[in-house]
């Protein structure tokens, strides 16, 4: 079976995407120290995100799913929103750290994950993938 062509930004535009994801996690650790949460919760939970990488025990499409929703900002941002509308520093400092995670994945070129493998993403291809 041919493997089939995964869209991927490349170029200068894959260059300005990752520096964004690096001023992402720079503003995010920034604004967590201002939190007083303590670094020793920023250090247990910036990995956290990456359990839903055990999605791919359910299948690629499974996995590509799990992996997207936890490596979009869009949970951190619903999360870090209620923890201001509640006044839970918490909750808002968690949501910083989802954020950092996603900026610190971001730069290091892991993007959004294809079902086509894992090593297909929108940042182009990682691991295996990108030796093929």
């Amino acid at each position: 079976m041919p493997t089939p062509t995964i869209a991927a930004v490349q170029g200068v535009p894959r260059l300005l995407l990752r520096l964004e994801a690096a001023v992402v996690l720079a503003l995010a650790v920034w604004t967590y120290s201002r939190f007083g949460q303590g670094w020793l919760l920023f250090a247990v939970t910036f990995l956290v995100p990456d359990l839903s990488m055990l999605g791919y025990l359910l299948g690629r499409r499974a996995g590509a799913v799990s992996y997207n929703l936890a490596h979009s900002y869009a949970g951190p941002a619903a999360l870090g929103a209620a923890g201001i509308i509640q006044s839970q520093p918490l909750m808002t400092a968690l949501a910083l750290v989802w954020v950092a995670h996603v900026g610190f994945d971001r730069m290091l070129g892991y993007g959004l994950k294809y079902a086509s493998a894992f090593g297909h993403t929108h940042l182009g291809a990682i691991g295996k993938a990108k030796a093929a």
